[in-house]
């Protein structure tokens, strides 16, 4: 038969199964990788030094489409920066003092200056860690309220996002947020406190970003309690590893069950072949998604959906 003269279904009929199979492939490869997005990696920090590519690349090959890549000081925050523009469309920066570093701006006031100048750039879309914290000294608190107040009014300045550090002293940080106007959103971030002092912060409408702390939280009445209970909804909430820091000890004996059996073993290739105690990584985050569904009650593919969806949102990442 000429093949002019065919008919639209004799053409198509042989190569409509081929299709079918491809469109499977392609949705068993969707589901095997979680979508995620990590708002909080200290990826300037010397650890990742010598092979920054390939944690990059992990994490990818995990699924963390998207990681933010905090500032903590002067020099981090222009660090962050220079590697956003390394890895544009997959790194974004943030420029902040860690109160731990306020008391470096308290002693060069002019420093202050070129904190401004990073935070003005269109790759960094958030400011801070800044805040608070009372659990250790490096700063005195009058010098962590006069430079947590500084970052909270170039915020409202630039009308960009606030990540939130804060231990051991919630009640001194609300006093100094509640007197300021049009804050822009707001992000509690490697959240570690007590369900009641989160309640505070949603009733404020603030975010809440969760860590591999999970696997360390014990108490009754801490972050597992928020998300048992349905305290912290998916429309508040955001994810991040924290790297290095806070590794996820899946194999933590206060663990539930159920939620140990919650996660993958593809994620759990990635947590026990690239990360330690001693040097976590951003592709540790499915195994946290995974973590933080099991408690809710709900599928890794909602909580990861849900958390992208915020962070897309909250920081206009493209």
């Amino acid at each position: 038969m000429d093949p002019k003269q065919q008919t639209p279904q004799e053409e198509v009929a042989p190569v409509a199964p081929l299709l079918e199979d491809q469109l499977d492939l392609d949705m068993k490869h969707c589901f095997e990788n979680l979508i995620v997005i990590d708002v909080g990696a200290n990826l300037t920090n010397k650890k990742y030094s010598r092979d920054l590519d390939s944690v990059v690349q992990r994490a990818r090959d995990a699924g963390v489409q998207k990681l933010m890549v905090h500032g903590t000081s002067v020099k981090s925050s222009k660090e962050a920066l220079r590697l956003s523009r390394i890895y544009p469309d997959i790194i974004y920066s943030t420029a902040g003092i860690h109160p731990h570093d306020s008391k470096s701006i308290v002693e060069e006031p002019a420093t202050w200056f070129d904190l401004e100048h990073i935070a003005q750039a269109q790759e960094c879309v958030a400011i801070g860690p800044c805040g608070l914290d009372y659990q250790r000294d490096f700063s005195e608190p009058d010098a962590q309220k006069q430079i947590f107040a500084k970052q909270l009014h170039l915020a409202i300045r630039l009308n960009k996002p606030l990540l939130i550090h804060e231990r051991s002293a919630q009640h001194d940080l609300l006093e100094i947020l509640d007197k300021f106007e049009n804050l822009p959103p707001v992000i509690v971030r490697g959240f570690m406190g007590t369900a009641e002092e989160a309640l505070k912060y949603l009733e404020r409408r603030f975010y809440i970003s969760l860590t591999g702390y999970l696997c360390k939280d014990k108490s009754d009445t801490g972050v597992r309690r928020l998300l048992e209970d349905g305290t912290l909804t998916l429309d508040r909430l955001l994810v991040e590893t924290d790297a290095p820091f806070m590794y996820p000890n899946t194999r933590a004996s206060k663990l539930p069950q159920h939620v140990k059996t919650g996660i993958t073993e593809r994620s759990l290739l990635y947590l026990h072949r690239y990360c330690t105690f001693q040097r976590n990584e951003p592709c540790s985050l499915p195994a946290i998604v995974e973590m933080i569904a099991a408690f809710m009650k709900k599928t890794p593919d909602e909580v990861a959906l849900a958390t992208a969806f915020n962070a897309l949102k909250l920081f206009g990442l493209s």
